[in-house]
């Protein structure tokens, strides 16, 4: 039996993760949100989850490593000043940051790496979601996970290649792109799919959300995984051992 401090407890996500922490025969340490003090939650856990927000990453790190606990970030909306930051705490304790804790998305996107990999680039690819009405972010973390996933698979950077938001005469679709388009309404948990569109057919993989919990149970299982392992950055993927 571990001890899991929740980072964002009184959130939507840290509800769902403190049922899905006793169903899965642990127990919660405790919990903190924005003006708590990270630093002794830390001090009494084996695990830190963290869903609480971008700005509160460095503080969150900063507790994992002087505690010297792994830490599952599952924060969105990062920049690559907080990748950084990630990978610098990554030389002292181990992380797993991941855009979705879901283990059919992580299957999803090892998919998605696969059918890049293996169709052309007349094969152009789309990627669209859908989530609740209250989501600040766009594109979602997990459509960025799997544009990462598909620019893997071609052995392109997503960055130089991505296109979203396309409105008016935008012009033909660029070769070789990946598009995204972010729908948002009502109470969607999260609904992903990738199209891959060639010449007269195509072949969509998708992942529908019914309930976060779905996210919940990842991240615990994923927390169980982490504990005890070496300083470094890890992935959903070496979790399911892909």
């Amino acid at each position: 039996m571990a001890q899991f401090g929740i980072i964002g407890h009184k959130g939507r996500m840290g509800q769902a993760l403190a049922a899905a922490i006793a169903e899965a025969g642990h127990q919660v340490a405790g919990g903190v949100d924005a003006g708590d003090d990270v630093a002794q939650l830390a001090d009494r856990s084996d695990v830190l989850i963290d869903f609480s927000a971008p700005s509160a990453l460095e503080n969150n790190l900063h507790a994992a490593i002087g505690a010297g606990v792994p830490i599952i970030i599952g924060t969105t909306g990062l920049t690559n000043t907080h990748h950084t930051a990630i990978d610098n705490a990554a030389r002292a304790v181990a992380i797993l940051q991941t855009g979705n804790t879901s283990l059919g998305v992580t299957l999803l996107a090892h998919l998605v790496r696969e059918a890049a990999s293996k169709l052309g680039t007349d094969w152009d690819i789309e990627i669209v979601e859908m989530h609740h009405r209250m989501k600040v972010d766009a594109p979602s973390g997990t459509a960025k996970l799997l544009g990462e996933a598909a620019a893997e698979g071609r052995g392109i950077d997503l960055a130089s290649h991505s296109e979203s938001g396309r409105d008016g005469h935008t012009g033909a679709r660029a070769d070789g792109a990946i598009g995204f388009a972010a729908l948002r309404g009502g109470t969607v948990a999260g609904d992903h799919s990738v199209i891959f569109a060639g010449s007269e057919e195509r072949i969509t993989l998708s992942h529908l959300a019914e309930n976060r919990m779905i996210f919940a149970n990842g991240a615990v299982k994923a927390a169980e995984w982490l504990i005890g392992r070496q300083p470094g950055r890890y992935t959903m993927a070496q979790v399911l051992g892909l």
